[in-house]
Order: C-alpha cells, then sequence, then structure tokens
C-alpha cells in the first residue's frame, strides 16, 4: 500500500501478546479480584487480529455474555497506534456508540496501558450550524410562531462545547431544528463567517487525528457512497480517509443500507422546503428566494413564484387525496405490472406535480445564475442552493415513479401513515409517503465496502441460520468477495443457559391463522404475568395486535400492581428506562424492542413471543424480493422469509439472558415451531437450555416452578 505515493509497510500485531491483555495474569484479570477468563472471547480477539495482518473479511458470531467489545477494540487499538491508521467501528444503536466511547475504549486505554485519540462521529444534520442559527435569529418573518425555540437554542449554543442535539437536555421540533442545523448543500466553508468556530469543523479536526472513530451504519454508508459517487477512497469526505473497518451489529447492516439508499418524499417534505425557498401570507411575500432575486439580475422571475407555488399545492393535495383513494384501508401497496392500471390517476396527478414543481425550479435556477460571482458568498444564496438540490431530488423521483418499469432494480411504492393527532387540523388522520427502494444491495455493499477495504469484521450474536452464514452474506453481497479473504466462526455464550433458560412451547395454542388466536394470547400473557410477577417483555408482529392485548389484559389485570407500559406512548428510551427501574413492571413492544433491549437483574424473568416474526407478506419490497427469488426457480419461503425471521427470532430470544447470573423463560405463543418443517430451523438457533412441549396449562406451571426454584 501507498500513503502520500510512499510505500507502507504494516506491522502485523502479535496475537499472543494482544491476546494477554485479557488473559489470566494480564492487565485486565488485575483489575478485578473475581476475574474469570473467557476463552470465547480470547478466540474471537486472537481470530480479529488475524483479519488484521491478513488483510481479511472476518465474519464472527458471538453470543451474548462472550464481550466482543474488547475482543474487537483491543485489535482496533493496537493496530491504528502501531500503524498509524484509522479503525472505523460501525454501530446499529445510539446505546452502543455511547458505550463504546463513554465505557469500553476508556477502559482499554487502561487494559493497553495507552492513550487512544477515539471520537464518536454523528452525521451532521445532529449539529448546530452557528451561521443558520444566528440567521433564524434575525428572521422572525419566518419564525414567528418558533422563534422563541430558536432563542433558546441561540443561548444554548453560546456555551455548548458540541452543538450536538443530544446534549441540548430535549428534543427541539423538527420545524425549528431542520433550519438551524448543519446541513452539507447550505455549507458555505471556509467562506462562513463562522468557519473558525465550526462544530462540524471542529469533529473532522478531532477525527483527522482519531486512532478509532465510531459511527452508526447509516453515517458509513454515506460517506461510502459520496466515495463510490467520485470522492474517491483516499481523501477526506465525510469521514477522513480508511482502510479497515469493524461493523458491530452486523446483523442490521442490509437494512441499514437499504434505507440509506432508498428515495422518499411526502407533503410536509415537500412543503417546507417550498416554505423555505418562497412564502406568501397576509399579502406579504418572505423566504431566501427573494433575498436572492434582489441580487439577481433575472429578479423579475420570481414574478411568477406566488401563481406557480399555489398551483404546486393544489397539484400536491390532488396527488395526496389520489393516493389515499388508491389505498383504501391498505397501508402500503407497490406500484408493478399488476397494479399498473390501479395506479393510472395517481401517475396523472404526479406528472402534473412534476410540471409545476419543475417550473418552480426553473425559476430558482435562473434567479440563482443571475447573481454574479462576488454575491454568491451570501447566506442566502447557500441556503437556496441546498433547497434547490432537494427540489431537483424530489422531481428525479417524481420522474423514476412515471417510469418505473425502466428500473428493475427498484421497488416503488406508497404508504399511509397516521399523523401526530396535534397535526389533523382538517380531520383527516393520514398522510402518503412515495418511496424508492433498491431490491437488492449486495453488489453495491460489495463494489462500495468489502473490495475496497483492507480489512472488514463483522459481528454479532446472530448472524447465521441454523449453522450457515450463506444467507447474512448473500444479502449484505459478501459472498460475491474472493472467498480466500473471507473467514466465520462462532464463539458460544458462556452464560449457564442450560440451567437458567426454560423454553416453552404450548401445543394446545390455536395455530396463528386461527381466529381464536388472538383471543387466546391475550388470556395466555395474563396468566403468564401473574406466573412471573410481572417482569416482562411480551414482542408482537402486528402493532394492531400489541394494542389489543395490551387493553384487554390492562383490563384483566386490574388488581396488579405493577405497571402495563405499551410502545409508542412515549419516547423508546424512557419507556426501557423505566422498565428497567420498575421491577415489576410489564412491557409490550413491537418492532425495534426485538433487539438491542439490555435489562439485566431482576427487572426482566420472561419474554413472550407472540408469533414467529416473519416479515408481512403484503410488505411491498418483501414481495419484489420474493418474485426475484422465484423468477430464478427459487423458493422465497425458504431462502428470504426462514432466515430472515430466524435471525429476528434469536435476537428476541437474546433479550433474556444477559448477564451470567440471570435466569427466566422464553414462552413461543406460536407451536408452528414444532409442528411445521422448518420450526427446526428456528428451535435449533435456540442455546442449549430446559425445553418443554406442553398444554399451556402445564406450561404455566413449569414456568412457575422454574422462576420459584
Amino acid at each position: 500500500m501507498e500513503r502520500n505515493g510512499e510505500p507502507v509497510e504494516y506491522k502485523d500485531l502479535s496475537i499472543e501478546k494482544t491476546a494477554a491483555f485479557i488473559s489470566v495474569g494480564g492487565p485486565l484479570s488485575l483489575q478485578y479480584e473475581n476475574f474469570e477468563e473467557r476463552k470465547s472471547q480470547i478466540e474471537l480477539l486472537k481470530y480479529i487480529s488475524r483479519a488484521f495482518n491478513n488483510e481479511q473479511l472476518g465474519v464472527f458470531e458471538a453470543g451474548t455474555g462472550v464481550g466482543k467489545s474488547y475482543a474487537y477494540l483491543i485489535p482496533s487499538a493496537l493496530w491504528s497506534l502501531q500503524n498509524n491508521e484509522k479503525v472505523i467501528i460501525s454501530t446499529g444503536t445510539i446505546n452502543l456508540q455511547s458505550q463504546l466511547c463513554d465505557k469500553d475504549i476508556p477502559a482499554v486505554e487502561n487494559i493497553i496501558g495507552k492513550k487512544i485519540k477515539y471520537i464518536l462521529m454523528k452525521g451532521r444534520q445532529n449539529y448546530i450550524c452557528k451561521r443558520r442559527l444566528q440567521d433564524a435569529s434575525l428572521m422572525p418573518d419566518l419564525f414567528d410562531e418558533d422563534i422563541d425555540k430558536v432563542n433558546k437554542i441561540v443561548e444554548w449554543a453560546k456555551t455548548s462545547e458540541t452543538g450536538s442535539k443530544t446534549d441540548l437536555g430535549y428534543m427541539p421540533s423538527e420545524s425549528v431544528w431542520i433550519r438551524v442545523n448543519s446541513e452539507s448543500d447550505a455549507c458555505m466553508g471556509n467562506k462562513c463567517p463562522f468557519f473558525s468556530d465550526c462544530f462540524v469543523m471542529k469533529v473532522r479536526k478531532e477525527a483527522a487525528d482519531a486512532n478509532l472513530i465510531v459511527v452508526n451504519h447509516h453515517l458509513l454508508f454515506a460517506d461510502i457512497e459520496a466515495r463510490m459517487n467520485g470522492a474517491g477512497y483516499e481523501n477526506q469526505v465525510v469521514l477522513p480517509p480508511y482502510n479497515r473497518i469493524v461493523f458491530d451489529e452486523a446483523h442490521g447492516i442490509e437494512s441499514a443500507a437499504t434505507s440509506f439508499f432508498s428515495e422518499s418524499f411526502n407533503r410536509f417534505k415537500l412543503n417546507k422546503t417550498l416554505n423555505q425557498l418562497y412564502r406568501h401570507r397576509k399579502n406579504s411575500e418572505s423566504g431566501h428566494l427573494l433575498n436572492v432575486a434582489v441580487m439577481s439580475c433575472n429578479e423579475d422571475k420570481v414574478e411568477q413564484a406566488y401563481e406557480v407555488s399555489t398551483q404546486i399545492k393544489n397539484d400536491l393535495s390532488m396527488v395526496e387525496t389520489a393516493a389515499l383513494d388508491l389505498l383504501q384501508n391498505e397501508y402500503s401497496m407497490r406500484l408493478y405490472y399488476a397494479t399498473e392500471r390501479n395506479f393510472g390517476p395517481l401517475l396523472s396527478c404526479m406528472q402534473n406535480l412534476m410540471k409545476s414543481l419543475g417550473k418552480f425550479s426553473d425559476i430558482v435556477n435562473s434567479v440563482m445564475e443571475g447573481v454574479a460571482d462576488e454575491d454568491k458568498d451570501t447566506p442566502s444564496y447557500w441556503e437556496t442552493k441546498s433547497l434547490s438540490r432537494n427540489l431537483e431530488l424530489t422531481l428525479k423521483l417524481l420522474h423514476d415513479f412515471s417510469i418505473w418499469n425502466e428500473h428493475p432494480g427498484n421497488v416503488f411504492w406508497i404508504q399511509r401513515k397516521r399523523l401526530p393527532a396535534d397535526m389533523a387540523k382538517d380531520g383527516n388522520p393520514w398522510y402518503t409517503v412515495f418511496t424508492s427502494t433498491p431490491l437488492d444491495i449486495s453488489r453495491l455493499m460489495n463494489e462500495g465496502v468489502f473490495d475496497p477495504m483492507k480489512s472488514v469484521i463483522f459481528t454479532s450474536a446472530t448472524l447465521r441460520t441454523g449453522n450457515s452464514y450463506t444467507y447474512w452474506m448473500n444479502r449484505t453481497g459478501l459472498a460475491f468477495s474472493d472467498p480466500d479473504r473471507i473467514i466465520t466462526k462462532d464463539f458460544e455464550s458462556p452464560f449457564p443457559y442450560k440451567k437458567n433458560m426454560l423454553f416453552a412451547v404450548p401445543n394446545d395454542a390455536p395455530m396463528q391463522e386461527n381466529v381464536q388466536f388472538q383471543q387466546f394470547i391475550e388470556m395466555a400473557i395474563s396468566r403468564l404475568i401473574t406466573t412471573a410477577g410481572g417482569r416482562t417483555l411480551v414482542l408482537f408482529t402486528s402493532y394492531e395486535s400489541l394494542k389489543s392485548a395490551f387493553n384487554t389484559v390492562s383490563l384483566q389485570m386490574r388488581g396488579f400492581t405493577g405497571r402495563f407500559l405499551k410502545q409508542g406512548d412515549d419516547d423508546n428510551a424512557r419507556i426501557l428506562e423505566t422498565f428497567k427501574k420498575e421491577t415489576e413492571s410489564v412491557l409490550f413492544a413491537t418492532d425495534s424492542f426485538w433487539q438491542g433491549v439490555d435489562v439485566p437483574g431482576d427487572s426482566l424473568s420472561q419474554v413472550i413471543i407472540v408469533k414467529l416474526p416473519f416479515s408481512v407478506p403484503k410488505d411491498p419490497v418483501f414481495m419484489a424480493r420474493s418474485e426475484f427469488i422465484e423468477k430464478r426457480g427459487g423458493n422465497p419461503f425458504m431462502e428470504l422469509s426462514v432466515p430472515e425471521a430466524v435471525i429476528k427470532f434469536r435476537q428476541g430470544v437474546g433479550r433474556l439472558i444477559r448477564t451470567c447470573d440471570d435466569r427466566g423463560a422464553v414462552v413461543v405463543l406460536d407451536r408452528r415451531l414444532y409442528e411445521k418443517r422448518y420450526g427446526t430451523i428456528f428451535t435449533s438457533s435456540v442455546p442449549e437450555c430446559i425445553r418443554t412441549y406442553d398444554s399451556f396449562s402445564d406450561t404455566v406451571k413449569n414456568i412457575g416452578r422454574f422462576l420459584d426454584a
């Protein structure tokens, strides 16, 4: 490899010396009186060290309790220090990022006896832009309803060290934050009067000197996309240049990449962009476009803005009405050959919106083109440039919808979403989101991530389906890499599942398609909560089923002293914190709580999995991927549905035992586990433990005896 035109010789890690840091007699053991050496952790660390030395792609499944953070942080830190080369640590959750920076990396510094330069980098939209904040505070005509909120942020920014939204102490409204945060297209760079005090630039300078850079998957993909689009791999882009990545929580990278590379718009997103550019209210006009027009030789073009913007809002209203008429009672619908005729009226309305939006975009571009070069350093010009880019992206998506059949690699779909109660002012509680999603991100990932990097480490508690990594490797694109570079290995959890976990499935539960199934689960959940004395996490695959069960169980158990918590009633982090603190509480949850929830100790003794977590068959992206498999002669159920569900199921089961002392039961109310042939793939993925397949009545007795023992 070359660095700055000079060849680089890497200094390999000493496998045994690196492992000694966490072995008996090593620095870690000297810090704890009751230290117990973890064989699986040491082996994982050795494999990761070899992957760094040999420039490999390491896929490592490490069960709960292996201690994977130390196993990858120690080799990463030592490699960076020895070779003056950055290592990116990419995670899926804010909780893990905070744990790494606040606890684990400082601990690793003590273990290796060396100072590590590290930084948590967030997307620039998480930081205040001082120039935009000043502009907002000086433009009350744009912010009359939010001016107090803006002024509050102004005062905070005067003393803030970071300018980060998470340090603000409260969640600012989206309408305010979107106007004062840092946006790449609106950034004036070194022409900005606040450049020397810029929060984003400060973070980037720190990152340039860092050994370890902690990011989330989304930010990493933003950086990789820019590099793939021409920025190259040797320059500072979103992140400084790097050659080595560690993906923790790697089971989620396909979902994160798919989300990042999707494009979408809705009426609120578009209206915000338009209103910032041009707004007509009470016989007065305002907006960045007017400020730019004063400097433009094409100022007269603004005269058309009122008429065209009014037309856009009419066309947008027609698009929304047509979309909701098409959806009726469905929550989502895909545009493809079978629905093309039904989409006709909506596509016609979208064409009209595209025309009026195109006219407005032409006005904006014409006004900007009329600005002399010496006047292009004004904040309003840069803001208009940023907002113009947003218009162009929406226009492109509208155009792509109109020629959907020319994009076989994308799924075009619409989704009906419910407005918050305070926003449903006209009595209509719904709005529509229009989305284009890549059908398959595997080749994109291989070309952008795996091939250009020297080493990439993937680790998670759930990467295998059965005993195979094939599904995960195919979905993420790792299967396209040189097989000689790939190493895989699984490391068992040291936790005593054999004696501390009961895995129970009632054999007389109605099958999930039975009309009595919902009634059964509501009765079962009440009985199981009573048996465990609360301390229960109930995982659903449907929010409608969750709401029904929550309402019924709350009524049935009115004398219960614990608190019933329901996802959606408050911020997820606050709900989880309450669940941890109140040991008798019960949490009813769905999708996001199947993973990343860590509740050790007495607050969680029982996990109830209501149904196997198969994707909804009507999900547009899932349907398109299933059809793709069918066309090549495959079995979408066994190749997509089952492996995807198994990984999520394993995440759900993994919520229960979080320490060596934890003890409890996992109850699955879906007896397909034992009555369908594919069920063995699920059951074989559960750690070796006590298992029962009895009547529900006996299941309750078994759990009671087990928890009381």
